[in-house]
């Protein structure tokens, strides 16, 4: 039988973070963060990490667990992040995953083999070389050879995705589609109960995502950008993070901090529609609608309602 886990899930901004740690004070459980920037140490304010004071005594995984920087993948954190849950598990506490980043919570739950068996670790290396001295429409044509349907799916600026499509085929001799679809047939590792959280209307999400970009540079975040830079962390996936680029970007003269605040606001705005895209093609997530503060209590209470009666008394929503 799959072991149960919990997930709370949702755009950035919808609440998620405080009702995981009010659940997990309920029963017994321990938050497991699925966010792909509060791995980072030092990413504080930007990337609202929960805070001593917000945690309340209640466990926190997977979080400063990477240098502003360093790689961080998705197979990297689906391994560390299920060896959290199952040490959770294992002392008999619920394991509650809490965070924004789809690919990681479906890795998590899934137990995906995102590094197929027998990958060379220096194949990307010497992909990621080719690419720079032969060319995009080269390494596409490379593709196209070996795998002609991730080719005609693939848009010619998508680097990322055509390497790891030749990174597949070069280590295992399968296209990429087919070593998904096997992927995708393993039953997954823990059978989740989902909770998503919301706004009607939408709006009310995007003015609570413009307040709290405006928090942000009120509690720091500007020199918590400067300190980074000044000792050089801020480079790869991290320096592409939102509010962390842009205000890169005003630290180089580019702009100035009024259009670079504006510019997070919008895409932290486009970023939670994208989440919402992605979560909403889950049949399993028990909506929740969130609307205001005052309304903690009662989403709380509908939240555990949900879950007791799914954890012990029936199984989860399919």
């Amino acid at each position: 039988m799959s072991k149960k886990i919990v997930v709370i899930c949702g755009p950035t901004a919808s609440g998620k973070t405080a009702l995981s740690i009010a659940l997990a004070k309920a029963f017994d459980g321990e938050v497991v963060s699925a966010d792909s920037m509060q791995i980072y140490r030092r990413m504080d304010i930007g990337t609202a990490k929960p805070t001593r004071e917000e945690m309340d005594g209640v466990p926190h995984h997977m979080l400063d667990v990477a240098e502003p920087g360093e790689a961080y993948s998705v197979s990297r954190y689906v391994e560390e992040a299920t060896a959290c849950v199952e040490d959770i598990l294992a002392r008999g506490k619920l394991p509650i995953v809490c965070g924004g980043t789809g690919l990681y919570i479906d890795g998590l739950i899934r137990g995906t083999d995102y590094q197929p068996a027998g990958t060379d670790n220096g194949i990307r290396e010497r992909l990621e070389g080719e690419w720079e001295a032969q060319g995009a429409e080269q390494m596409m044509a490379r593709l196209a050879a070996a795998d002609p349907d991730s080719a005609a799916r693939l848009h010619l600026s998508d680097k990322r995705r055509i390497l790891r499509a030749l990174e597949v085929y070069l280590a295992t001799g399968e296209t990429i589609t087919v070593h998904n679809a096997r992927t995708k047939a393993i039953p997954p590792r823990y059978e989740a109960v989902m909770i998503g959280l919301n706004t009607e209307p939408r709006q009310i999400l995007y003015d609570r995502i413009d307040r709290r970009v405006g928090g942000m540079l009120e509690q720091g975040l500007l020199q918590e950008v400067q300190s980074l830079l000044e000792d050089g962390l801020l480079e790869g996936t991290a320096a592409q993070a939102i509010g962390y680029k842009e205000l890169l970007a005003y630290f180089r003269g580019e702009m100035t901090l009024e259009i670079a605040a504006d510019l997070i606001r919008q895409k932290s705005r486009n970023y939670a529609k994208r989440q919402l895209t992605w979560f909403r093609r889950d049949e399993r997530v028990k909506w929740i609608v969130y609307n205001a503060p005052e309304a903690a209590q009662a989403v709380l209470q509908e939240a555990t309602n949900y879950l007791t009666q799914t954890l012990y008394n029936g199984g989860v929503k399919s």
